[in-house]
């Protein structure tokens, strides 16, 4: 084999390992990301069907109940409720009518299955997202009222 074609073979070879390497990147990097969400927007059906995501609110009053290591509580952003299931051990910081994001699937039936619970470390903190989330849900709820 002549030595141009020697160069050309090893220049398509390590054209193809770059591919290789950049798609299983991509591949990784997309099946990590957790799309975040209000509970409207679950109400209203634009949550993603068979992908983990993240749903940010209130946890609503009164709502908290455990069964063992299962915790049930609803998340809520005002206009919109939705149930949520937890197995493990919450954050220190989670209680009933503080911000929470919660991180899982929902199921068909509208349940949340919650794999990860986020509590707001900070009581004047809040992500842009869920205060805009908040403040909008508020402003729907106040436009519906006679």
């Amino acid at each position: 084999m002549k030595g141009w074609k020697k160069r050309g073979a090893m220049v398509g070879g390590g054209l193809v390992a770059i591919g290789i390497a950049a798609a299983l990147v991509l591949n990784a990097l997309n099946s990590n990301i957790a799309l975040y969400v209000t509970p409207s927007e679950v109400a209203a059906g634009q949550a993603p069907k068979l992908a983990a995501f993240r749903i940010g609110g209130l946890v609503k009053d009164g709502s908290l109940k455990r069964d063992n290591l299962t915790v049930h509580f609803v998340m809520t952003d005002m206009a919109h409720e939705v149930p949520v299931a937890y197995t493990g051990i919450l954050p220190d910081l989670f209680k009933e009518g503080k911000g929470a994001v919660v991180q899982g699937k929902l199921e068909p039936s509208g349940n949340f299955i919650a794999s990860e619970v986020l509590a707001k470390h900070d009581e004047n903190y809040m992500p842009p997202e869920a205060k805009q989330a908040l403040e909008q849900a508020q402003k729907t709820k106040d436009a519906v009222k006679p």
